[in-house]
């Protein structure tokens, strides 16, 4: 057995095939991947990975199963499953995730090749593990994967927790102890017994009050949207592939990004923090007239809409990013929870969460970005190519950075 110190859940025991799989390479690569990606330029000691938090998973999952009485080698597979959850993640976690998937079709998720060749599927099997069931269960099949992925899933109990404690933000506190203690299977569903309604609100307000400070913060937009630019074009121009951008770590996918001439630009400016500026910051109902696919808009349209805007701005086409959200969604609005016996969905039984749904749509932004001294140009070229109604969208118009100061600036710039 290994006890190791984390700055969350204080000593956390790892024993069994667990302890194995956290000497194995690709466990061990996740030490260098940073689980907010680009945020650390917004909160500079967001500088947590991957690894700590697969440990914390590993925790609370095993935490959950004493709990939920399952022992044996039951236990020992999803423990298995919560330590290698994140082996898929390819540099700054999420950031490139969409881009890896288009080309070789793979989530960060799917890790079927990492878990049954190599250290990984040795490791298992010398503890008489299948692999291919800890693939299932990291995919969130079965009735014990819901506990790895699912609406209230071990996972999310340890991120919202471990990204408030390293940003210094108070709003992802949740009483994870209670939501663990408060699990049970009903029907093959996991639920939150009785008396847990506000024990799982808890989780959705922390969701939406860490989304616009943190995950969805408009800094940390800009530097994924410039990050995701630059790989596009590392990928696209250069011999390096998808596959290998997928498995390299921080630094490297820095390196790269900084050595080749197509990426260089963004790569440097990423590297120094000079980073581009919002040209555009709409809401929904400033585009929702005329830009119908702002939810839906793929890749080719979106490097149509920043070329079009570029020629009308009259700057170079790297100097544009449209950065489009997906549509609003909160998966942890559908939990289950046991109200007078009955299992209910969250979102049916709490007029709280049904707030917190509505207030995710006013926080949803389309951003347009492009280095400070074009910004009022660009802003105002990307107003008619999109289509914009302006009254409520920030529209650059001079050029100075203190046009932004009093627009969602927590934590940033």
């Amino acid at each position: 057995m290994t006890t190791v110190k984390d700055s969350v859940h204080d000593h956390i025991e790892v024993e069994g095939v667990a302890a194995a799989l956290m000497d194995t390479a690709p466990v061990q690569r996740l030490r260098r991947v940073s689980q907010l990606g680009t945020v650390s330029l917004v909160y500079p000691s967001a500088n947590h990975t991957r690894f700590e938090h697969s440990l914390g998973v590993y925790h609370l999952a095993s935490r959950a199963l004493d709990h939920l009485d399952i022992h044996g080698r039951r236990a020992e597979t999803v423990r298995a499953a919560a330590i290698l959850h994140d082996i898929g993640h390819g540099p700054f976690s999420h950031n490139v995730e969409d881009l890896i998937h288009r080309r070789i079709g793979r989530y960060h998720h799917d890790v079927d090749d990492l878990v049954t060749t190599g250290d990984v599927a040795r490791a298992l099997d010398a503890h008489e593990i299948d692999p291919d069931r800890v693939v299932e269960l990291i995919d969130g099949e079965g009735l014990l994967g819901q506990l790895v992925a699912g609406e209230l899933d071990v996972d999310r109990m340890d991120y919202l927790v471990r990204d408030a404690h390293h940003t210094g933000v108070p709003y992802g506190t949740i009483d994870h102890q209670r939501l663990v203690r408060a699990l049970r299977f009903v029907d093959g569903r996991l639920v939150l017994d009785e008396g847990n309604v506000q024990t799982a609100e808890s989780l959705l307000v922390a969701r939406a009050l860490m989304n616009p400070t943190v995950y969805n913060h408009h800094v940390a937009r800009i530097s994924k949207a410039m990050l995701r630019r630059a790989t596009d074009s590392l990928i696209d121009e250069t011999d390096v592939t998808a596959a290998e951008v997928r498995r390299m770590d921080d630094p490297e996918l820095q390196v790269a990004l900084r050595t080749h001439d197509v990426s260089a630009h963004l790569g440097e400016r990423l590297a120094d923090r000079r980073l581009y500026k919002r040209a555009v910051w709409a809401e929904m109902g400033d585009v929702s007239a005329s830009f119908d696919d702002r939810f839906e808009a793929d890749a080719d349209r979106i490097a149509d809409y920043e070329q079009t805007i570029a020629d009308r701005a009259g700057v170079k086409p790297e100097h544009v990013v449209v950065d489009v959200q997906g549509e609003p969604s909160m998966q942890e609005s559908t939990s289950r929870v046991l109200v007078n016996g009955d299992v209910r969905r969250l979102d049916e039984q709490s007029t709280l969460v049904r707030a917190i749904q509505v207030t995710q749509r006013e926080q949803w932004r389309l951003g347009v970005y492009a280095p400070e001294r074009e910004t009022s140009r660009v802003g105002r070229a990307a107003e008619q190519v999109l289509g914009l109604e302006t009254d409520g969208a920030l529209i650059a118009e001079n050029d100075s950075p203190g046009r932004y100061a009093t627009l969602e600036d927590f934590g940033g710039d």
